[in-house]
Protein backbone atom coordinates (compact mmCIF):
# COMPACT_ATOMS: atom_id res chain seq x y z
CA UNK A 1 0.00 0.00 0.00
CA UNK A 2 1.16 3.51 -1.34
CA UNK A 3 0.71 6.40 1.67
CA UNK A 4 1.22 9.92 1.07
CA UNK A 5 0.65 12.51 3.93
CA UNK A 6 0.07 15.98 3.38
CA UNK A 7 -0.11 19.16 5.95
CA UNK A 8 -2.09 22.05 5.14
CA UNK A 9 -2.04 24.99 7.12
CA UNK A 10 0.09 23.13 9.90
CA UNK A 11 3.80 22.50 11.09
CA UNK A 12 4.57 19.27 9.50
CA UNK A 13 4.35 16.50 12.87
CA UNK A 14 6.64 13.63 13.15
CA UNK A 15 4.90 11.79 15.69
CA UNK A 16 1.63 12.00 13.86
CA UNK A 17 3.26 11.19 10.33
CA UNK A 18 4.82 7.86 12.19
CA UNK A 19 1.71 7.12 14.00
CA UNK A 20 -0.87 7.12 10.99
CA UNK A 21 2.20 5.20 8.91
CA UNK A 22 2.09 2.67 11.72
CA UNK A 23 -1.88 2.33 11.96
CA UNK A 24 -2.47 2.17 8.28
CA UNK A 25 0.16 -0.62 7.60
CA UNK A 26 -1.32 -2.33 10.26
CA UNK A 27 -5.37 -1.91 7.97
CA UNK A 28 -3.07 -2.97 5.52
CA UNK A 29 -2.48 -6.32 7.37
CA UNK A 30 -6.01 -7.32 7.58
CA UNK A 31 -7.12 -5.54 4.52
CA UNK A 32 -4.87 -6.73 1.70
CA UNK A 33 -6.59 -5.44 -0.80
CA UNK A 34 -6.09 -1.33 0.41
CA UNK A 35 -4.34 0.23 -3.19
CA UNK A 36 -3.21 3.73 -1.41
CA UNK A 37 -3.60 5.65 1.74
CA UNK A 38 -3.37 9.69 1.10
CA UNK A 39 -3.39 11.80 4.54
CA UNK A 40 -4.19 15.43 4.81
CA UNK A 41 -3.27 16.77 8.06
CA UNK A 42 -5.25 20.16 8.82
CA UNK A 43 -5.21 23.29 11.50
CA UNK A 44 -8.01 26.12 11.66
CA UNK A 45 -7.75 28.53 14.15
CA UNK A 46 -10.47 27.67 16.21
CA UNK A 47 -11.66 29.55 19.97
CA UNK A 48 -13.14 25.90 21.28
CA UNK A 49 -10.00 24.01 21.64
CA UNK A 50 -9.93 21.74 18.49
CA UNK A 51 -8.96 22.34 14.97
CA UNK A 52 -6.30 19.52 14.59
CA UNK A 53 -8.09 17.88 11.22
CA UNK A 54 -7.18 14.43 10.04
CA UNK A 55 -8.55 13.08 6.91
CA UNK A 56 -7.56 9.53 5.35
CA UNK A 57 -8.76 8.64 1.69
CA UNK A 58 -8.40 4.83 0.70
CA UNK A 59 -8.41 3.71 -2.36
CA UNK A 60 -9.58 -0.18 -2.77
CA UNK A 61 -12.02 -1.49 -4.95
CA UNK A 62 -15.26 -0.16 -5.76
CA UNK A 63 -15.61 3.26 -4.32
CA UNK A 64 -13.07 5.27 -2.34
CA UNK A 65 -13.37 5.38 1.52
CA UNK A 66 -13.17 8.76 3.40
CA UNK A 67 -12.89 9.47 6.97
CA UNK A 68 -12.18 12.47 9.14
CA UNK A 69 -11.92 13.95 12.35
CA UNK A 70 -11.55 17.31 14.50
CA UNK A 71 -10.03 16.81 17.63
CA UNK A 72 -7.76 18.45 20.06
CA UNK A 73 -4.31 16.98 18.73
CA UNK A 74 -3.55 15.44 15.65
CA UNK A 75 -2.97 12.09 17.37
CA UNK A 76 -6.35 12.04 18.63
CA UNK A 77 -7.52 13.02 15.73
CA UNK A 78 -5.95 9.73 13.56
CA UNK A 79 -6.89 7.25 16.24
CA UNK A 80 -10.52 8.62 15.88
CA UNK A 81 -10.17 8.77 12.04
CA UNK A 82 -8.49 5.15 11.96
CA UNK A 83 -11.63 3.84 14.18
CA UNK A 84 -13.97 5.23 11.30
CA UNK A 85 -12.38 3.81 8.83
CA UNK A 86 -11.94 0.08 10.39
CA UNK A 87 -15.79 0.35 10.72
CA UNK A 88 -16.41 1.18 7.05
CA UNK A 89 -13.80 -1.33 5.97
CA UNK A 90 -15.07 -4.37 7.69
CA UNK A 91 -18.66 -3.25 6.37
CA UNK A 92 -17.01 -3.22 2.66
CA UNK A 93 -15.16 -6.43 3.41
CA UNK A 94 -18.88 -7.86 4.44
CA UNK A 95 -19.97 -7.07 1.02
CA UNK A 96 -17.37 -8.90 -1.23
CA UNK A 97 -18.29 -11.59 -3.17
CA UNK A 98 -15.54 -14.43 -3.96
CA UNK A 99 -14.57 -15.30 -7.19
Amino acid sequence: MEITTQFVQAEPNATADNLVFGKLENLAKHYNWIIRANVIFKEEKKSDGKGKICDVILSCPGPQIFASSNEQTFEIAVAETIRDLEVQLKKRKSEMKPF
